[in-house]
């Protein structure tokens, strides 16, 4: 019986901005000849998880089938999806728990079909680490990205779908859209998890900068939710620089509502409602208003993406919680 044939494959993707200009890598390396491959592609217009699949779809689908593969990405919504989360979206006919379809599903269906055709090991491996291999397959992405921004600054009309694969373009619908200038890309990426029980409370953040991840937590005692979420903002904002774009995800809409709404006025009236009642929580708005005044925070829901690194999160408020009795 013939032994497969083993590679190696470092798959990454990305869009700036999210959704934006997108672009995936791939390093194939063959443990039997020592050939190493590189491909790459990209579309005018997709996200950044559009991009970590088409990656791992586009390498497997350049080895000839029956190869035995170690593939290494560091999108844990790749790696989940495909080892935890696929065999239910299909009992459930692509449709989450609450109903909504799932996003990707053509990819996913793509992902899978393409992973069928060989033996397959998935690996997650933490992204900017230093990683050689990871770092190419991510030089390989951000090369394509660049080159159709260049491209659209450069003349009229859309890039070329993809320089290596029949996966780009077109796959979002979205090929035809203009592709506005890229925004600011965030200076850190926040997501918060917390939880307040009978006064009792726990949170933990996920803070990304300059290509570190860094766990934040804490612990409280006779709070609310909102008074919990303050104090955690609080936390969060004095270990960050002082200025700066932050993309925050998580939370609730009291954070997001009072510092990009109602502080201005609060402060304006003395922490006094319109009808002139106090401010809950003023002397948490008033320790905020520095910290918020010196930076871009761009409030958003937590995304599909942002489900494995929320389970890990809602974890870490359990085990403080724990603590705190």
């Amino acid at each position: 019986m013939t032994e497969p044939r083993r590679a190696l494959v470092y798959t990454d993707g990305g869009a700036e901005p999210n959704p934006g200009v997108g672009g995936w890598g791939a390093l194939i390396l063959d443990l039997e000849s020592g050939e190493r491959r590189e491909l790459s592609g990209g579309e005018p217009f997709t996200t950044n998880n559009r991009m970590e699949l088409t990656a791992a779809i586009e390498a497997l689908r350049a080895l000839e089938p029956g190869h035995e593969i170690e593939l290494f990405t560091d999108s844990s919504y790749l790696r989940h999806g495909i080892t935890r989360w696929l065999p239910g979206w299909k009992r459930a006919g692509w449709r989450l728990r609450g109903g909504e379809p799932v996003k990707n599903e053509d990819l996913w269906r793509a992902l899978e079909e393409a992973a069928a055709r060989h033996r397959v090991r998935w690996h997650w491996v933490k992204g900017h680490s230093g990683q050689e291999h990871n770092e190419r397959a991510h030089e390989l992405a951000a090369a394509e990205i660049a080159r159709r921004r260049r491209a659209v600054r450069s003349g009229p009309g859309v890039p070329p779908a993809s320089a290596n694969g029949p996966m780009a373009g077109g796959a979002l619908g979205l090929d035809r859209a203009p592709v506005e200038a890229p925004a600011r890309q965030p200076d850190a990426c926040v997501l918060l998890k917390l939880s307040c029980v009978a006064g009792r409370g726990a949170w933990a953040a996920r803070v990304r900068r300059g290509g570190e991840e860094t766990l934040l937590g804490g612990e409280a005692s006779g709070v609310t939710s909102n008074r919990l979420e303050l104090l955690a903002a609080a936390a969060v904002l004095d270990a960050l620089p002082s200025e700066g774009v932050i993309d925050w995800r998580g939370g609730s809409d009291y954070l997001r509502e009072g510092a990009s709404k109602w502080l201005d006025g609060w402060r304006r009236r003395g922490y006094r409602t319109s009808t002139g009642d106090p401010v809950k929580n003023a002397d948490l708005w008033r320790l905020l208003e520095k910290p918020l005044a010196g930076r871009t925070i761009r409030f958003g829901p937590a995304g599909e993406e942002d489900e494995p690194s929320l389970g890990e999160l809602e974890r870490e408020v359990k085990k403080r919680l724990g603590r705190a009795r």
